[in-house]
């Protein structure tokens, strides 16, 4: 029943888990009906379980690609990923409030 995602302030996007490769615009935020059962694939599921890359995940992924997930869902992603995202969505910042990232990006 929560929201999956929060915009606030036009400039900081919220979410549980990260980002998704299927996202064209954020307005696609709010066409996710709630509540629903969480599916395989998707905005939905990687907006809850994505997650940045690590650098021990830094081999395996190259810059500004996806790569597979250890949890055996959704994806893992790189920092120019996040730098691209920002860019193309106008944005200064993204939050995600599922692992702690020590240094973060």
């Amino acid at each position: 029943m929560l929201p999956v995602a929060a915009l606030i302030g036009e400039r900081i996007l919220c979410m549980h888990g990260g980002l998704s490769k299927d996202m064209v615009d954020l307005h696609e935020i709010k066409d996710i009906k709630r509540p629903a059962k969480i599916p395989e694939s998707g905005n939905l599921c990687d907006l809850l379980w994505s997650d940045p890359s690590s650098e021990v995940d830094l081999f395996n992924i190259k810059p500004g690609e996806w790569g597979e997930n250890d949890r055996g869902v959704s994806f893992i992603f790189s920092e120019s990923v996040v730098k691209k995202t920002v860019q193309k969505f106008g944005i200064d910042l993204i939050v995600r409030g599922h692992q702690v990232m020590e240094d973060g990006y």
